[in-house]
C-alpha cells in the first residue's frame, strides 16, 4: 500500500535521465512511496540541442517563459501536482519562479536538487547570496557531488538534511555495450569514416557556446597538422552545428555524425582513443569511464560539477587552455600509447564508482528523509 507520494520536477526530459527515473521508481516502490516525474520544455541552448524525449506516465506541466536581461525565467504550473504530493523535489534554480512561493509556504515539503554553487554561468555577489538563501530554505538538498553537498552545508542547511547522490548515467549498460563491441565492428567504422587507430578523437554532446565548439574545431585542426591521419568524430547537436558542418565541408579533420544513441556511443568510444571536451565537462566524465576513453579538457570556469570526478594524470588529462597548447597535449598523449593505456585502466575502474544504481539508491534514501523529516541523508 502506498504511504506517500513525491513529485520530481525536471526542466525537460532527456534520454540519459530515463534509466535513473526507472531505477528511482523501483527504489521508492520498495519503500511504499509513489513517484511522479513532471517536466517542462527546454529553452535557450537546451532547446537547440533537440534532445527531448517522452516518458510514458510523466506529467507535462504548463509552462510560461520570459527572457529578461538575457536570462530565461520559467514558471511551471505545479498546482495539481503540489496539491496531491506529500513532497516535491525541484531544480535548485533561481530562474524557476514557481519555486519561491512553494518555499515560502513550506507545503508540501520541498527538496532541491542541483549543483550547489553555480557552474555554467557567471554570478555576482548578490546572485550568489540569493542562491544560498534559496538553498537554505529547502527541507532537503540533493547534491550532484561532494562539493555540492559542502556548498549546501555552508549555505546553512544541516548536514543531516543533505544527500550527495553522485550524479551519473547508466554506466553499467554503457560499459556492457562497450564490452560487446568487437574488433571487426571497430574495423568497419574505421573503414567507413577513414579513421586510424591511435589517431582518433571523439566529441559527444551539445554543440554550443558553453561547450566551446570553435575552440574544439581550432584545436582539432592543429592536431591534424601535427599528426597526419588524425580525425575528430563529432556527435551531437546544437546552435553551433553549422560551424561543425562547415569545418567538415572545408576538408578539415572533422567527421560529423549528428545525434547518436547509446549503442552508437559505445561503438564510437571503442573506435576512439580520447574524448576532447575543451568546454563544460559534465556527465561526459562518466561516459569516459564507461567507454574507457579518457577525457582531455582544459581549465574553464564553467565546467559542470562532474568535473570533480576527473583527476588529471590518472583518469583524464587537463591540458593548457589555448588551442595551440591544447593541441600539443592531445598529440603528445596520442603518441604515448603506454600513458594512454594507463589512463584507460583508471577510467575502467572509476566506472564502478559512479553508477545510476547507486545514484538512485542514495536519492531514495534522501526522499525518505525529506518525507519523514528524519536524518536519512548522507552519501
Amino acid at each position: 500500500m502506498t504511504t506517500a507520494r513525491v513529485g520530481l520536477v525536471v526542466p525537460y526530459l532527456t534520454a540519459y535521465r530515463l534509466p535513473f527515473f526507472a531505477r528511482l521508481r523501483g527504489e521508492l516502490d520498495a519503500r511504499n512511496i509513489e513517484l511522479a516525474v513532471a517536466h517542462g520544455l527546454p529553452t535557450g541552448l537546451s532547446a537547440a540541442r533537440r534532445d527531448t524525449v517522452e516518458l510514458p506516465g510523466s506529467v507535462a506541466l504548463r509552462q510560461r517563459a520570459w527572457k529578461i536581461a538575457g536570462r530565461d525565467l520559467i514558471w511551471l504550473g505545479l498546482g495539481e501536482l503540489a496539491r496531491t504530493s506529500d513532497a516535491l523535489v525541484l531544480p535548485q534554480s533561481m530562474h524557476h519562479l514557481h519555486t519561491y512561493p512553494l518555499l515560502a509556504r513550506r507545503r508540501p515539503r520541498i527538496g532541491l536538487w542541483g549543483h550547489g554553487r553555480t557552474h555554467v554561468s557567471a554570478h555576482g555577489s548578490v546572485a550568489r547570496r540569493a542562491k544560498a538563501a534559496l538553498t537554505r530554505r529547502a527541507d532537503w538538498f540533493f547534491a550532484y557531488t561532494e562539493a555540492g553537498g559542502a556548498y549546501a552545508v555552508q549555505a546553512g542547511l544541516p548536514r543531516q538534511r543533505v544527500t550527495v547522490v553522485h550524479n551519473s548515467l547508466d554506466t553499467t549498460a554503457l560499459a556492457a555495450a562497450r564490452d560487446a563491441v568487437t574488433d571487426a565492428d571497430v574495423a568497419v567504422l574505421h573503414e567507413r569514416y577513414g579513421l586510424t587507430a591511435g589517431r582518433t578523437a571523439l566529441y559527444i554532446g551539445g554543440l554550443d557556446e558553453l561547450k566551446r565548439t570553435p575552440f574544439l574545431i581550432a584545436a582539432a585542426e592543429r592536431v591534424a597538422r601535427q599528426l597526419p591521419g588524425f580525425r575528430l568524430v563529432v556527435a551531437g547537436d546544437g546552435a553551433h552545428r553549422p560551424l561543425v558542418q562547415a569545418a567538415q565541408a572545408s576538408g578539415g579533420p572533422l567527421v560529423y555524425l549528428g545525434t547518436v544513441g547509446d549503442r552508437d556511443k559505445a561503438l564510437l568510444g571503442a573506435a576512439s582513443d580520447v574524448l576532447l571536451v575543451p568546454g563544460a565537462v559534465g556527465l561526459c566524465a562518466v561516459d569516459s569511464f564507461a567507454l574507457r576513453t579518457p577525457v582531455i579538457t582544459c581549465p574553464w570556469p564553467y565546467h559542470g560539477p562532474e568535473f570533480e570526478y576527473l583527476e588529471s594524470g590518472r583518469n583524464a588529462l587537463v591540458a593548457p587552455g589555448d588551442p595551440e597548447a591544447f593541441a600539443a597535449a592531445v598529440a603528445g598523449l596520442l603518441t604515448e600509447p603506454g600513458e594512454l593505456s594507463r589512463l584507460r585502466r583508471a577510467c575502467q575502474a572509476d566506472a564502478t564508482r559512479y553508477t545510476v544504481e547507486g545514484m538512485a539508491a542514495r536519492f531514495a534514501r534522501g526522499v525518505e528523509g525529506l518525507l519523514h523529516g528524519t536524518t536519512r541523508g548522507g552519501n
